[in-house]
């Protein structure tokens, strides 16, 4: 989870260093750190907090340039937050310097033998730890610092993307990974290292990601060299234009990209979609599919591994596959997945969804489904990711980045993506007749605009959030399609305001939750005229019986709900099954309102990261 950053070239280093945390700092922010070569010294800058306290701090010890740095925003594992735990951390001879996002879980071991051997440690990290390694190794072989780097590699047990920088060779970054992302800006004269292309966007279209394994040396004025950590064999770099504009990862005039990226879905919902559904000619065109579509067919069952707001995605889908391909369909969490021993057989479908596709636990359910003989198909948003490239096929959503901790535009596009899978397939199998067919894939089509209407509740959201922004509790209520929608809710409302939540399904309240109900509990109930309505109902007079405070997300023109309800919020009508694409709209800006209204850090909440790349 944490963000790293390296540049070496003819400009100067620290204010590209600078720039790229702040692009990074979605991945952790607990703690930033710097470090500039100026030719002569190194320039070392860190402190607890976020890259704008580092950037006040490093004003006054950073004061010559350098044309070679490297930085670090940190989420932190080992050791709490604070200024000695920062990165960048140095060796004990002073020449090593290094960042590193992920966990050396045999750093306990090591650190006794490096005591033992004299070293001495300052902060409570396993990367400190591997920095003294990489220099124990270095003396005692006689080694350049990249053949150390991978020396000490081949001897650490857990995840890593790393940059190493050796003062007494001061023309190079070493970089490494395994587990965790790491992209290589690639320019004129210059190389840039990062954790995404995020911090480079501006300056190259050119990136390598780095596999699993792998190591690049990046020199000044010189071909950048690739190879594999465990067998020294050399690696042909393969360099992909990126995808992503700086436009892309600004605010765009949004107080925060949260509320730009809620108000981004109608754009992106269409976006996941083109080229892809064609409703006029009733044909879904998804080239993962079609070339894996007897697999699909032939299915056994479908299991979807996911976390967070990926695994309610995955939640909406099994009530989507079932319905329209009645294939069976099991929902994990991808942290659980691989510790319980799961069934897997080679004629299971294994579907993992990941916003970044950098997920740890995900990562690790797919090799598990891969070595078991399943055919595993991913869906994510970051082309080139690990899923991207470690799944047999797959299906990206086209969300554009989220840097928003909390998802939101992820989740709509990920549902949509599964819903065209789910639209395919039934109509391979012949699941759904064909007028349901065409009606479905019409209704897809006009999603867009009706979320764009949803979007107009805004004003409405935001006065029943200065309602309730002070409630300690809340319940979230759905049937059917929008259960999962309500735990989805839930989520984001505990993401970014910490008021406590929790999502059920609706004719579950009765069953414990009802005790929690009284006059100061609001309970945000799901219920659009589609699906179980009158169950829902049912439901809401339950609640409004024991005086609980009642908001209700219903279809437009509703009456019968409006007379019960003490807030109403209103969605245009559209089927059951594409309904949480509107429903989870009121939801994120109810929780967005509260957050801001509470004084909260909407885009980087406490403790959170966006991308989880640990266990």
């Amino acid at each position: 989870m944490c963000g790293i950053v390296g540049y070496i070239g003819y400009r100067e280093a620290y204010p590209i260093v600078i720039k790229g945390l702040k692009r990074l700092e979605y991945r952790g922010y607990d703690s930033a750190g710097v470090m500039v070569y100026d030719g002569t010294d190194l320039k070392l800058s860190k402190t607890k907090g976020k890259v704008s306290d580092l950037e006040e701090k490093s004003l006054k010890e950073i004061t010559t340039g350098g044309t070679i740095g490297i930085g670090h925003t940190r989420w932190a594992t080992h050791g709490v937050p604070n200024d000695v735990n920062s990165h960048p951390h140095v060796s004990n001879s002073g020449n090593l310097v290094i960042i590193h996002n992920g966990i050396i879980e045999n750093y306990e071991p090591l650190k006794k033998e490096l005591i033992k051997r004299g070293y001495v440690f300052h902060s409570d990290t396993d990367t400190e730890v591997l920095v003294n390694l990489i220099e124990e190794v270095q003396k005692k072989e006689n080694l350049k610092l990249g053949k150390a780097v991978q020396v000490a590699l081949n001897q650490v047990v857990g995840a890593y993307a790393i940059c190493v920088f050796d003062k007494q060779k001061p023309d190079e970054i070493v970089a490494a990974r395994l587990g965790s992302p790491l992209a290589i800006g690639v320019g004129k004269d210059e190389f840039f290292v990062a954790s995404d292309a995020s911090p480079f966007i501006e300056y190259t279209a050119n990136a390598i990601y780095l596999e699993d394994e792998e190591m690049a040396i990046v020199r000044l004025n010189k071909p950048l060299k690739i190879r594999k950590i465990k067998d020294d064999s050399i690696v042909d770099p393969y360099i992909q234009e990126l995808q992503m504009n700086l436009e892309q990862i600004e605010k765009g005039g949004y107080d925060h990209f949260m509320l730009k990226e809620i108000y981004e879905q109608p754009n992106v919902i269409k976006d996941t979609y083109r080229g892809r559904l064609h409703a006029n000619e009733g044909i879904i065109q998804m080239a993962g599919v079609e070339d894996n579509l007897e697999k699909f067919l032939n299915a056994d069952r479908i299991l979807i591994v996911a976390c967070g707001t990926s695994w309610h995605a995955g939640l909406v889908a099994e009530y989507i596959f079932e319905e329209f391909t009645r294939i069976p369909v099991e929902v994990e969490y991808a942290s659980e997945f691989r510790y319980r021993n799961p069934i897997i057989n080679p004629g299971d479908v294994v579907i993992p969804i990941s916003q970044s596709g950098e997920t740890a636990d995900t990562l690790a359910a797919i090799k598990l489904a891969k070595e078991k003989g399943a055919f595993v198909f991913g869906v994510c948003n970051v082309v080139g990711s690990s899923i991207s490239r470690e799944t047999h096929a797959g299906a990206y959503t086209h969300a554009g980045p989220e840097i928003g901790v909390a998802s939101t535009k992820a989740f709509t596009t990920q549902i949509t993506v599964l819903t065209m899978i789910a639209l395919r397939l039934a109509k391979a199998k012949g699941t759904l007749s064909n007028s349901d067919f065409h009606r479905y894939l019409q209704e897809l089509e006009i999603i867009p605009e009706k979320v764009a209407e949803a979007l107009l509740t805004n004003d409405v959201t935001k006065n029943i959030a200065a309602k309730f922004k002070d409630s300690p509790n809340c319940l979230y209520l759905g049937r059917g399609y929008n259960f999962p929608v309500a735990l989805e809710g839930a989520l984001k409302l505990k993401e970014i305001s910490y008021i406590h939540a929790e999502g059920y399904p609706a004719a579950e309240m009765k069953h414990g939750p009802i005790a929690l109900i009284d006059e100061s509990m609001p309970v945000i109930v799901i219920a659009p005229k589609q699906g179980h309505y009158d169950k829902v109902v049912s439901n809401i007079q339950e609640i409004k019986s024991r005086s609980g405070k009642i908001i209700a997300v219903v279809t437009k023109g509703d009456t019968q709900v409006r007379e019960l309800a003490d807030y109403v919020v209103e969605i245009p009508d559209t089927s059951d099954a594409l309904s949480p694409l509107l429903t989870t709209i009121p939801l994120q800006l109810l929780s967005y309102h509260i957050a801001v209204m509470r004084g909260c850090n909407v885009d980087q909440p406490r403790n959170l990261a966006k991308s989880v790349t640990v266990e």
